[in-house]
């Protein structure tokens, strides 16, 4: 497949798309679990931007490979290219996270309601699932930010001086 827009490098274009659109799902996804008015306010964008960042991550991953074909093979350009391999399983991760946020205090709420979980567990269990799915947030957020280093590195680094 040809990675290009009007003699544009595809790849360009995405990856500005994806530095938006991840931290923005995760920083949704955390606030939809922390936060009783956003969950609210949010409902389904919050998952359906976490389902947005799996394919808009592989075709930016796409492009990325398409372009390395194309361009000298740096030690930078490759740093970050190895570094990019990362961030889909992440965008996987956040996804399902998303749901798991979104789904959460609906399903809590009605095991806790039926009797199934006492106060305790659902407190400890609140506990660690927030933990889990803020510590995905967060790594997400990070290897968007090192991916993107990375990559500002292989293209500018050096042309304007130290």
């Amino acid at each position: 497949m040809n990675y290009e827009f009007d003699g544009l490098p595809l790849h360009i274009l995405l990856v500005h798309a994806v530095v938006v659109t991840l931290p923005v799902a995760a920083l949704c996804t955390a606030a939809t679990l922390l936060w009783p008015l956003a969950r609210r306010r949010l409902g389904l964008v919050t998952p359906l931007l976490g389902l947005l960042c799996v394919p808009l991550v592989f075709v930016t991953q796409k492009a990325g490979e398409w372009l390395l074909l194309r361009v000298g093979q740096t030690p930078a350009i490759l740093a970050h290219a190895n570094d990019g391999r990362t961030l889909l399983p992440w965008a996987w991760a956040l996804f399902g996270a998303s749901i798991a946020a979104w789904l959460w205090h609906r399903a809590s709420a009605h095991a806790w309601l039926a009797g199934r979980i006492t106060p305790t567990g659902a407190w400890i269990v609140t506990v660690l699932f927030t933990l889990l799915v803020l510590g995905i947030c967060t790594g997400t957020i990070m290897d968007v930010v090192v991916i993107g280093e990375a990559g500002s590195r292989a293209v500018w680094g050096g042309i304007l001086g130290s």
